[in-house]
């Protein structure tokens, strides 16, 4: 379920998605063209998901577990039923949950932590539902509460966090104040915490503002210590996201050109990443505080409407082509996955950015 402030959180990804590409240093001249992720990355583990599963429902992923083995949802073959399925690496589906269509339903924020899956159902008059599975097929799904307040996500693989044994996501409570939430994984009462402000959780145990404000991120909260860190360095009419390794910022240069560029929290470190016609594709800085990945458009973009799908490496500043016609793109956890084709033959292709 989208909330206002589910479409809030992404609006950081959609003013950056203006931004261009840098052109290299004292010259005019084109960039170098990328190299692609087979000949850069040759050890990196890659797979692909038809969209069809073996009964003939349509297929979209939401998580991947690994290149080969994801979740994510399809119809029953009466089509009376959406189900939660676990799709392995030969194709084979099995079944995890499922909700009646009639009820609107949907699975979202899945997220996992070693052998823990966790997700949140929701049916029609908003009510939301937190399960979770063994990966192992043990124990069974569960619902561990439904006690989730006026849950927010932000399509972030933090909405839902697994740690120190429990569940933890962010909720809207009443004035400028955000519910930090979390439940036991063996269930029981949710706790919840009020911090002043508008946060969302980022790389536990740490919150990040910023989530309505156009200018974005500017405090980092330990939640843990208590201790704030504030973000040094941005620059005016910028629109700043951070995690608490890399910020990401997207503004305009002073001839009126866009430009993309990653810096420490503290302000230190800032370098220029892209400009051009990239456009940042994921709501998540720098996955695994490794790389930026970005979009740009490519040559048949006005035609199908995808774009070519690259990842800056931050220790090296190399540019990598991931796909040259990209549609969809979600990261998770290490895993990053992506469409091509049209309506009428869509493959998702996942990459293991852990194997890089």
């Amino acid at each position: 379920m989208s909330t206002p402030r589910t479409r809030l959180g992404l609006v950081a990804a959609l003013l950056a998605s203006t931004a261009l590409l840098a052109m290299p240093a004292g010259g005019n001249a084109p960039p170098a063209p990328p190299v692609t992720a087979a000949v850069a990355w040759p050890q990196a583990q890659r797979g692909a998901v038809q969209a069809t599963l073996d009964d003939g429902a349509e297929y979209r992923p939401g998580l991947f577990l690994d290149a080969r083995t994801s979740i994510g949802t399809a119809a029953s073959t009466d089509d009376r039923y959406l189900r939660l399925v676990r799709v392995a690496a030969d194709g084979s589906a099995r079944e995890l949950r499922r909700l009646p269509r009639a009820r609107h339903p949907s699975f979202q924020a899945l997220t996992a932590a070693g052998d823990v899956l966790a997700w949140v159902e929701s049916t029609d008059g908003g009510k939301l539902q937190l399960f979770t599975a063994g990966l192992s097929g043990a124990p069974a799904p569960r619902e561990l509460t439904a006690d989730l307040g006026r849950a927010e996500f932000y399509q972030s693989q933090y909405d839902l966090v697994i740690a120190d044994g429990r569940v933890h996501w962010v909720a809207a409570a009443k004035g400028d104040v955000t519910q930090v939430r979390s439940v036991a994984l063996t269930g029981g009462p949710v706790r919840t915490r009020s911090e002043p402000g508008t946060w969302k959780l980022s790389a536990y145990p740490w919150l990040v503002n910023g989530v309505n404000d156009t200018s974005g991120s500017t405090v980092l909260r330990n939640l843990s210590t208590g201790r704030d860190s504030p973000v040094r360095g941005a620059r005016d009419r910028a629109t700043t996201a951070c995690s608490p390794a890399w910020c990401r910022m997207a503004s305009l240069t002073a001839g009126g050109l866009n430009r993309i560029e990653l810096m420490r929290p503290d302000g230190s470190g800032r370098e220029r990443l892209a400009g051009d016609t990239a456009a940042t594709v994921i709501v998540d800085v720098a996955p695994l505080d490794r790389f930026e990945v970005l979009s740009r458009i490519g040559p048949n973009s006005e035609l199908t409407g995808n774009n070519e799908l690259i990842a800056v490496e931050i220790a090296t500043r190399r540019t990598v082509e991931i796909s040259p016609d990209a549609g969809s793109v979600s990261y998770r956890g290490g895993m990053l996955w992506w469409s091509t084709g049209n309506l009428d033959a869509i493959v998702w292709h996942a990459l293991d950015l852990r194997t890089v």
